[in-house]
């Protein structure tokens, strides 16, 4: 095998097995793709042989794609030489979307080009990833105290407003604990119309347990009927698997503009 011109095939085919629904299919892709005697290792697991690889492929499926509505896409990031190779891959939603899963894959080959050994690790961000993901479903959903369960006891609160606030704008504030967020979005809910929100498709940045997410509000004032729309960026923190800091940089002098009715609001 000509690692240099195959490696693109093979972690498609590595990850396009995770995602074959037809049983009699996965078990032919499997056998071509693993050794006799291949084994693959989990952080927790070990699976020897293709009747332990093929369980383990199909338990995957029938989680995280027939019945979660997931795919695995490899990342593009093959690395190869010798008989070694690494890759990223990833769990979308099939619809479309950011990662909620994230792994690293060292493969070692056997002269024929087959896997011997495939060492998964999860990747360090997947977490925050995931926690980042359903904050921005919930947000979509406009669920304030289903948001609230996302977030700490206690959270690092932060909006780029003046400390006083605005009087337009009620709903910026110090905020400090899980019920203060529920507040904070139940407030945005009370002064906009929910069906005519939106945005753009927003931008994710992980690094570690920090993400940046990089888009912009759109809404609609409901006293008024007055739309606007506004760039914004978030720095999320996740710890635990909750949200521990939540600081938002967004352009408040439109929004103040935009709630007072007064294109001079500062």
């Amino acid at each position: 095998m000509t690692f240099t011109a195959d490696v693109d095939t093979l972690t498609s085919r590595y990850a396009a097995v995770w995602n074959e629904p037809d049983d009699a299919l996965r078990r032919k892709a499997i056998e071509e793709l693993w050794a006799e005697d291949g084994t693959e290792f989990t952080d927790t697991d070990e699976y020897q042989g293709h009747d332990a690889i093929q369980a383990r492929v199909t338990g995957a499926y029938e989680q995280f794609v027939a019945a979660g509505g997931f795919v695995f896409v490899q990342a593009g990031d093959a690395v190869a030489h010798h008989n070694a190779v690494t890759f990223s891959t990833h769990m979308v939603p099939a619809a479309g979307g950011v990662p909620v899963w994230s792994g690293v894959m060292f493969l070692l080959l056997d002269p024929e080009g087959r896997i011997q050994r495939d060492y998964q690790f999860t990747g360090k961000e997947a977490g925050t990833r995931a926690a980042v993901a359903e904050f921005l479903s919930r947000l979509a959903e406009s669920d304030p105290d289903r948001i609230a369960e996302l977030f700490a006891d206690t959270v690092d609160w932060q909006l780029d407003w003046p400390s006083a606030g605005h009087p337009a704008v009620p709903w910026i504030r110090e905020r400090s604990t899980r019920a203060d967020v529920a507040d904070h979005f139940r407030l945005l809910n009370a002064f906009h119309v929910n069906e005519k929100r939106g945005g753009m498709a927003p931008r994710i940045l992980v690094d570690g347990p920090d993400a940046v997410v990089l888009g912009d509000i759109r809404q609609t004032v409901k006293a008024t009927g007055r739309a606007y729309s506004a760039r914004c960026a978030l720095h999320l923190t996740v710890e635990g698997g909750v949200i521990t800091r939540y600081h938002v940089y967004e352009d408040s002098l439109t929004v103040a503009q935009a709630l007072s009715g007064d294109d001079a609001a500062h």
